[in-house]
């Protein structure tokens, strides 16, 4: 509303732009909330079908683990496990800590000609869930700080990582959308970005080897949106038809394993409610295809909630930024880039991740490990098939299957590494999501093993990031950095990188 008034735009157009983005967020939501739902009964069968009592990935379980880890603590209760350096933490004081890294981030997009930041990290819900998450890593790695040194301290780290994290994800995302105007704002912030340039590497590595070999090309090296499937394959095409047909490929093989014995006993307990409820007597074959048909129906609405969204976030926006952050673009909710790209990139992305997670945790459970991991969906749905829209947008095919698989195993491994560690795994939950289950963790071992002297190091790393970034933007013609010209008019900028972008391939064939 405020973005639309800045604007100077007609009472009843600011009125009506502030129902339609809220409206907008309110059906992605739903849509969001739809697809944890379908998922519940596969989580819940599987913990209880062969007694997995475990750690769940999930940024709300990790959320959960927070309270219940500070709580303990202020109790003196360790008899989960030893986490008296939560002692002097509270749960206001990571409400505290969002909010001043929140102005923290608009503070260095403020001053962005010497930080070189241009982007707001602004999904509110993730920022409570990483908060409570930074105060546990933090306190875990400076146990005797407390108070006010401890609230600026935090500050610093993740009002950086915001700034910084939402800020690498602007080049991926301006290219995906083709200038749309906005930056993601979530868990896999770092993920994006290497998942960016690791599919970019695959790509060219490819021109160049079909240069050399031009007649040998392969359906791998295409994006999803560019493959034609032939006769029947070609219903794949549609993607509310490709998402119905391998989720009940993929997870009808699931509820099969878990039984309907199984989901009645669990519906007769309330554990299962609504459509997830399986009684005595009904289709155990129609409730498969039903709840599989259902992440259809959910990925449906969250791309009109997206399309909806966008369309009056980005123009409102404009007004904030031209009046007081000018050059800068908001961090959203992952979720929007399902509505770019291919929609197939999304189903595969996701589907990758998740065998890359279900080796992950079959080798934890063969090796025996200490810390066994259950799935969430919201890291195995959000990270996954995020990444593979950025992939297929880069790499094509190959980058969509290789990059979200290779997510999957740093998600498990990592999270199991780091939260055993941190004894976050007593209270059930890690946040989980691939920033955090490798960034994050790394931040830590260098904090804890290193003391202030880590703290520096991390600081020095996520300064160091942007302007790394404007070394290496592209130059115009008359050879300034047009790095600020990608928030500014993207279309002129995209000259500039393309450019750049032909000068390095031929450079490679050359080689």
């Amino acid at each position: 509303m405020i973005g639309y008034a800045l604007l100077g735009k007609k009472w009843y157009e600011v009125l009506a732009g502030f129902i339609k983005a809220s409206v907008g967020y309110m059906i992605l939501s739903v849509g969001s909330s739809g697809l944890i739902n379908v998922f519940r009964p596969v989580i819940v069968g599987l913990k209880g079908r062969f007694n997995l009592s475990a750690m769940v990935i999930d940024p709300y379980f990790g959320n959960n683990a927070v309270d219940a880890g500070v709580k303990a603590a202020q109790a003196g209760d360790f008899s989960l496990a030893n986490v008296s350096f939560l002692k002097g933490a509270n749960v206001s004081q990571y409400m505290l800590l969002l909010l001043f890294a929140y102005i923290l981030n608009i503070a260095l997009v403020a001053a962005k000609k010497h930080t070189k930041l241009r982007s707001i990290f602004t999904t509110g819900n993730v920022q409570v869930q990483q908060a409570a998450t930074a105060l546990w890593l933090i306190m875990f790695c400076f146990p005797g700080l407390v108070g006010v040194p401890a609230l600026i301290f935090m500050t610093i780290i993740l009002g950086l990582y915001w700034a910084v994290g939402s800020n690498l994800t602007i080049g991926p995302t301006q290219e995906l959308t083709d200038g749309a105007g906005f930056a993601i704002g979530h868990q896999q912030m770092f993920g994006i970005f290497l998942a960016s340039k690791a599919a970019g590497w695959m790509s060219r590595r490819d021109e160049v080897r079909r240069a050399k070999n031009p007649g040998k090309t392969s359906v791998f090296d295409k994006k999803l949106e560019d493959i034609e499937l032939p006769g029947w394959l070609s219903m794949f095409n549609e993607n509310m038809v490709s998402t119905a047909i391998l989720m009940t490929l993929f997870f009808g093989i699931i509820f099969i394993v878990i039984g309907p014995d199984y989901l009645i006993k669990l519906t007769s307990e309330g554990t299962l409610t609504g459509s997830a409820a399986l009684v005595e007597g009904q289709s155990f074959v129609f409730y498969i295809l039903y709840n599989c048909f259902q992440f259809a129906v959910y990925l449906t609405i969250l791309q009109l909630g997206v399309r909806t969204l966008v369309a009056e976030l980005t123009v409102s926006f404009t007004g904030i930024s031209s009046k007081f952050l000018k050059g800068s673009v908001p961090g959203v909710d992952c979720a929007v880039t399902f509505g770019f790209g291919s929609n197939n990139a999304v189903t595969l992305g996701f589907m990758a991740g998740a065998v890359g997670q279900f080796i992950a945790i079959g080798i934890l459970l063969v090796t025996k490990s200490p810390v066994l991991v259950v799935a969430g969906f919201i890291p195995l749905f959000f990270d996954n098939a995020v990444l593979g829209v950025y992939a297929n947008n880069k790499g094509g095919l190959k980058a969509c299957l290789i990059i979200p698989f290779i997510c999957g195993l740093c998600q498990v491994f990592g999270s199991a590494l780091i939260a055993s560690w941190v004894q976050m795994y007593a209270f059930g939950g890690y946040l989980g999501m691939f920033d955090w289950a490798t960034v994050w963790p790394l931040f830590t071992v260098i904090m804890k093993y290193l003391g202030w002297i880590g703290a520096a190091i991390v600081i020095v790393f996520l300064v160091v990031i942007p302007q790394l970034q404007y070394k290496a933007a592209p130059k115009d013609e008359n050879g300034n950095c047009a790095y600020f010209l990608e928030v500014e008019d993207y279309e002129k900028y995209a000259e500039y990188r393309d450019a750049a972008e032909r000068q390095a391939v031929a450079k490679a064939e050359g080689k």
